[in-house]
Order: C-alpha cells, then structure tokens, then sequence
C-alpha cells in the first residue's frame, strides 16, 4: 500500500550560490559521512559534477521528506537519510539513526529515482507500507470514494 509520495525539484544555480556562501559547512550540514567522500572525489575531479551529486542527494531527502509526511523535523534530518547507489547505479536510501528505527517500526520502505540537467536537479519518492502495517492507525477507503472506509 502506498503510505506517501515525495517529489522536489533543485535549481543548481541556487545550490552553487549557496556552497559558495558557505562552503563546506553546508556540504557538511546535508550529506551524510558516505556522501560525503563521494562528493569529494567528485568534486575534486570536475566541480561541476560534484554540484550536481550535491543537487541531486538534497532532491531527494526533501522528495523523502515528504513522502513520509515529516518534512525536515525529527526524527528526519539531513545526515539520517543518505541516498547511496547500488553496484548498478540504482539509487537506494539508506536511513540512520532514530529516522531507521521510527521508519522500519511503521513497517515503510522507499523508492527513489534521481535526475539532473544543466540547471535542475529532480527526485521522485515512493513509501510504501508493508500490509502487516497497512490497517494500524490508518483509514483505508475500499472502494476508493470518499466516505467509504472499512
């Protein structure tokens, strides 16, 4: 069952007038440790690339963000979510902390995609709930009309 879905899109240019303000503290402030050194390396080869990767991993936790219904308020964070790649490419989340604990007690998992072009960066978000979870605490409409719950 789908629990949430999170979408966002991140103008670059207004990431890359916000690093240059701040820097590496903000880099620090949104990516996780293994983010991190990813965007080190890439940034370091071609800074163009390494603004992209920053682009698309803020994307994304705010595509979560919302897709989860917390926004940017605890137990989410910036550093607790981190959007790691598969040995294929395939983008995953991967979730620390208290966010891991308060997601995998709500019986959640989450699916995201990422883009990014010359000027926008774009993440799409799926949560769904596993059906063990799916009738706890939560109205369910059978028939798909409103007033129609079960």
């Amino acid at each position: 069952m789908i629990f949430g879905i999170g979408t966002d899109i991140c103008d670059i240019r207004r990431m890359e007038a916000t690093l240059q303000r701040q820097g590496e503290r903000f880099v620090r402030k949104v990516l996780s440790e293994g983010e991190f050194a990813v965007w080190q390396r890439r940034n370091a080869r071609w800074p163009r690339r390494g603004l992209s990767y920053l682009a698309t991993r803020f994307s994304a936790k705010e595509a979560f963000s919302k897709a989860i219904g917390l926004g940017m308020r605890m137990p989410m964070s910036w550093r607790r979510c981190e959007i790691a790649n598969l040995p294929s490419g395939q983008p995953v989340i991967v979730l620390h902390g208290d966010l891991k604990t308060w997601f995998e007690a709500q019986g959640l998992r989450a699916h995201v995609t990422v883009t990014d072009e010359t000027d926008y960066a774009a993440s799409f978000v799926v949560v769904e709930k596993d059906d063990a979870h799916a009738n706890s605490g939560a109205t369910r409409i059978a028939s798909g009309r409103p007033g129609s719950e079960t």
